[in-house]
């Protein structure tokens, strides 16, 4: 028996059955008993509960019958002691114990930092409440006491979830819930700090400071007191952009939502927890409509921690499966160029995988297999070997067959053996499915004896299959069970000759492929056109979709006859077919020769989509249109594929470009690249007529993911046609992406587009680009007046757009000009905004960049507690994306930190880790290793080894000046200097520092090195001789140098002296 008090007073048989309890006396004297389920409740305790301090004369007496009556129901469980009462039940019978026993477990949890058991069990605490406790005893003197203490615990555990959530990036999913919470509780500050760290992460940092303001405000006036200090640290915490703010990296992709309970499952659900907790790979096998997925699902959702679901269904090449675990994980590539105006090189997507998973633990989930099975195996060995904290769950009609696999064939549900009374039947598994299914179409079914005997027939028939059970119960709204059961009777001899399959196939695979069929006959004409036209749409479809894709009338309506029938489930505003029906239908499909025109019409409808939402993306709907066309990426990768296959290039192109928006925003490059190389493929060597803009995208796309830069006749052919046509194009992102495969900037290309911008203005959007990418270009040649002058023009272009990546962009190129001024305090300022804007954008490799951006600035001025925070947030970020570049920027500022406080061991152990993940790739990803070089450089000079450093200084010459970077080139001046401080030369160093000095533009004086290298260069020559030779350094070769760009190693050699040096060990 169970009983609760977390709302009225309640009690219930095992079955759940309610027990009736009696009226508000008895009701009262049930809830003081529950309160010490299973302890000795004094008399004395019960009369002053029931009676209050002055109890009536004859108050033993009254409650000695009370308690007789409740005798009368509940049983012995009402046990006499000489001193009191007990009521003999387990504490966990009662909801409010089983509560306060759930709540602790979830507060130690995650006072152990363990964030998802915490969830698990806090929300298991909270869904045991059905109302105010005590509710329907209010009148008794004990209640109000206890209902108070009661409430006071659900909201610590309301706040403790909230903590939990927040820790694992549910900030959004927390907001309606903390939003409440403080209306109902303004002065309750842990709930109103959750409130602003929940509203900061999900970008509303306007809102978040209000909420405070707010909060402060009702404090004074109605307690006449101040914040709190905790409230008060998470208020100056936002507005220094502290990072432990900001959310985490998305770590959990839920399975699809049940809109049915699962039945007959806890012997398998409970296997694959046990298969699951001894084995790292454990693979769910069986033939089509066993319930692998929905036993996955289930299983995966009822695990705690990190879990990834990936549908594999949709997939029609195994080379996409990286890919789709990729984007399932909702890893993705920058958006944002380098500190130098870099790009980052893409990597391969199972070497991403490896890399975001190597120290994660969490369960992924690869759903349908089948028709992968051989990619899938590759993948899932990989990162079983090179992440020891992963577990896989795989579903498919045959093993990956791979080490260390441990197999769960799933059978069918369990049918009553022959004889077995209808009463006891309907406890059957495969019945109670039939059964529950029938209900939902048709809520008065009642079976008789009789019934039962036919739906035993029918799950036998069907040998237990739940898919073709539920296609037979969705007809049990048209058809008695007698009905349904004679027909498939009939059918059970000639399955074989009903399967297009093989004969000698698996006999429960033919089984559903004739219930299939058989379902399949039934339709109308207008039910059959509508499910085979559905196949064309891959992860689903929106009614709009449908009806102009499937060119139906009525759609919706024959729509909602298919979900009745249970051939097509509904969620949310999506339509989507389970795999193996949508096999079947597929194949009618071709039968009736549609699908050619069905490809075509689902491309078309795509490309107005993708039409549609292009401009959206680049202004205030950027978000809205980002998640309308995340839920379409299925549908988008099919369409372009197929445009390639199909020999369709023009209309490939066309998708291709207007799509492209959202490739790139979604840091989806590497994915794009490949769908753009097909359609190259395709369309030959040369652009088809009027479609040469979408050529050259296609072109450049390709070169940008490719991770070599792509440099073949295509590119060059492209990078041609561009430059020599005038005007601005008509595709915007044609001159975004030309930007980034187009080498080295260079000063004709900053006159070209000067040019081009002179004589033709665009759209907004495109104007401020251009006018940005001029400023840009400016800032590589050291203007930085100019630079900074049309970067702010370009911004306020951008504010007025409301795209936040082409704000972010800008805010980037001023934190650059700030940086090189030594504006640091700007820098931060800048970085700060920049960071709010990737991280609504959900573009968590930009963030990791963004943060180490932000870190460098922080270390300039001296903030080194927050610049270490910073770097080491964007290392765990990056590591957990798969970004490794950006792994070596966190690397390398902590790295310097490091050097600069004194400790070159760790230093120099950090670098070279840095070194290690920052890979060779084209001319962008050598910015980041240009930087390494020149820390270790000055690593090497601070330990007095100064061969060392001099090599490591001549490679980030030579690879810094690769980029056309002069504040690197400054850099690696000023680390010569202090090689030549270092072998006595103070002359040669203090010419080098007016080097520096005249590649950066200004004196770098805030530096600590440079200050450490001119005090003793000083020291050593004087300041009379210092001033002299820095000076004339500084004025005699600024010209020289920023003119030897194209040929910069002899140009240095020519102030320095020969730069000969041992390669580095």
């Amino acid at each position: 028996m169970r009983f609760g008090i977390l709302g009225p007073t309640e009690a219930w048989h095992g079955d759940g059955r309610p027990v009736p309890v009696g009226g508000p006396g008895l009701r009262a004297l049930l809830g003081l008993l529950l309160l010490d389920a299973g302890r000795v409740v004094t008399v004395e305790r019960l009369i002053d509960g029931l009676y209050g301090a002055e109890a009536p004369a004859g108050a033993a007496n009254a409650l000695q019958a009370q308690v007789s009556r409740l005798r009368r129901h509940l049983g012995d469980l009402v046990v006499r002691h000489p001193a009191g009462y007990t009521l003999a039940v387990e504490p966990d019978d009662v909801d409010a114990l089983r509560f306060e026993r759930l709540a602790a477990e979830g507060r130690r949890a995650l006072a152990a930092g363990d964030h998802p058991s915490a969830a698990a069990r806090l929300e298991e605490a909270l869904a045991l409440w059905r109302g105010p406790a005590f509710a329907d005893v209010t009148e008794a003197p004990f209640a109000a006491r206890q209902a108070d203490r009661l409430e006071e615990s659900r909201l610590s555990a309301a706040e403790d979830l909230a903590e939990a959530g927040l820790a694992l990036g549910r900030h959004d999913d927390l907001l309606p819930g903390l939003r409440r919470r403080v209306a109902a509780h303004p002065l309750r500050e842990r709930s109103r700090g959750q409130l602003m760290r929940a509203l900061y992460a999900a970008g509303h940092q306007a809102e978040a400071l209000a909420a405070y303001e707010e909060g402060r405000r009702r404090i004074a006036d109605e307690l006449g007191a101040d914040p709190s200090p905790e409230l008060a640290a998470i208020h100056l915490a936002m507005l220094r952009s502290d990072p432990s703010l900001s959310p985490a990296a998305p770590v959990r992709r839920s399975p699809p939502v049940p809109l049915t309970p699962l039945i007959g499952r806890d012997a398998e659900l409970a296997r694959v927890e046990a298969l699951l907790a001894e084995a790292r790979l454990v693979t769910l096998t069986g033939p089509g409509g066993t319930g692998k997925t929905r036993l996955a699902a289930e299983a995966a959702a009822s695990r705690p921690g990190d879990m990834c679901f990936v549908e594999l269904a949709p997939l029609t090449d195994g080379a996409d499966v990286p890919q789709a675990v990729l984007s399932a994980l909702g890893l993705r590539e920058n958006t944002l160029p380098g500190g130098a105006g870099s790009v980052r090189a893409p990597a391969d997507p199972a070497a991403r995988l490896s890399a975001a998973l190597s120290a994660r633990s969490m369960l992924l989930v690869l759903d349908n297999c089948e028709h992968v099975v051989e990619d899938v195996a590759r993948l899932a060995d990989r990162l079983l070997r090179s992440c020891p904290s992963l577990r896989v769950l795989a579903t498919g009609r045959e093993a990956l067959g791979i080490t260390g696999e441990r197999l769960l064939p799933v059978p069918p549900l369990e049918l009553p053996p022959g004889g077995t009374p209808p009463e006891d039947a309907l406890a059957y598994p495969a019945v109670r499915l039939f059964a529950e299914r029938a209900r939902a179409v048709r809520p008065d079914l009642r079976l008789d004896p009789v019934e039962v005997h036919d739906v035993v027939r029918i799950c036998r028939a069907l040998d237990g299959l739940p898919l073709a059970i539920e296609l037979a119960a969705a007809r049990a709204r048209a058809l008695p069970a007698a009905v349904i059961a004679s027909r498939l009777s009939s059918l059970a001899g000639p399955f074989s000759v009903l399967s297009r399959g093989s004969r000698t196939a698996e006999p429960r695979h033919r089984t559903l492929r004739a219930v299939v069929e058989w379902s399949w006959d039934l339709l109308d004409e207008a039910e059959r056109t509508l499910a085979r036209r559905l196949t064309v749409f891959a992860g689903g479809a929106t009614l709009e979709a449908a009806e102009r894709v499937c060119g139906l009338p009525d759609t919706d309506g024959v729509l909602a006859s298919l979900v009745d029938k249970s051939l097509v489930e509904v969620s949310g505003d999506r339509y989507r077919m389970l795999g193996t029906i949508r096999a079947f239908c597929a194949e009618r499909l071709a039968d009736a020769a549609e699908d050619t025109a069905l490809r075509r019409a689902h491309l078309d409808y795509f490309l107005s989509l993708g039409r549609e939402a292009d401009p959206r993306l680049r202004g205030h709907e950027q978000i809205e249109w980002l998640r309308r066309l995340d839920a379409e990426h299925g549908n988008l990768h099919a369409a372009l594929r197929r445009a390639a296959e199909d020999g369709d290039v023009a209309g490939g192109l066309r998708l291709l470009a207007a799509t492209l928006g959202y490739w790139m925003l979604r840091g989806m490059r590497t994915e794009a690249a490949g769908l753009a190389e097909e359609l190259l493929a395709a369309a030959g060597p040369r652009p088809p007529a009027g479609l040469e803009e979408e050529w050259e995208l296609a072109v450049y796309m390709t070169a940008w993911g490719s991770g070599d830069g792509g440099r073949d006749h295509r590119l060059a052919d492209a990078l041609a046609r561009v430059d020599a046509r005038a005007g601005v194009p008509r595709q915007p992102y044609l001159l975004v992406l030309q930007a980034t495969v187009d080498g080295p900037p260079s000063r004709e290309a900053t006159r070209k587009l000067e040019q081009r911008y002179a004589v033709m203005r665009a759209d907004p959007w495109t104007d401020a680009l251009g006018v940005f990418s001029i400023g840009y270009l400016h800032l590589f040649d050291g203007r930085l007046t100019e630079a900074e002058q049309a970067v702010t023009a370009a911004l306020g272009q951008s504010r007025e757009v409301g795209d936040r990546w082409l704000i972010a962009l800008m805010l980037s190129a001023l934190a650059d000009v700030a940086a090189w001024r030594g504006d640091y305090a700007r820098v931060e300022s800048l970085t700060g905004e920049s960071l709010a804007l990737v991280e609504t954008l959900g573009a968590w490799s930009d963030v990791a960049e963004t943060l180490c951006r932000r870190g460098v600035a922080r270390m300039r001025r001296g903030a080194r507690a927050e610049a270490r925070a910073d770097f080491e947030r964007a290392a765990d970020l990056a590591h957990r994306v798969g970004a490794p570049e950006m792994v070596a920027e966190a690397l390398l500022g902590l790295g310097e930190m490091a050097r600069l406080t004194g400790d070159g061991g760790e230093a120099r152990r950090l670098l070279e880790s840095a070194l290690a993940e920052c890979t060779a790739g084209w001319f962008t990803a050598e910015e980041t290793r240009s930087r390494v070089y020149l820390a270790l450089g000055f690593t090497a000079e601070m330990a007095g080894a100064a061969a060392e450093a001099l090599a490591w200084h001549r490679r980030a010459l030579t690879t810094g000046f690769g980029v056309r970077n002069l504040s690197a080139g400054a850099r690696v001046a000023e680390g010569l200097a202090g090689v030549a401080l270092l072998e006595g030369d103070g002359d040669r160093a203090a010419r080098l520092l007016g080097t520096g000095a005249a590649l950066r533009g200004r004196p770098f004086d805030e530096d600590p090195d440079i200050r450490r290298i001119t005090a003793g260069c000083r020291a050593l020559i004087g300041d009379a001789a210092f001033e002299s030779l820095y000076g004339g350094a500084r004025e005699a070769t600024a010209g020289r140098v920023r003119a030897a760009t194209d040929d910069p190693v002899p140009a240095l050699a020519l102030i320095e002296g020969d730069l000969t040096a041992p390669e580095p060990p």
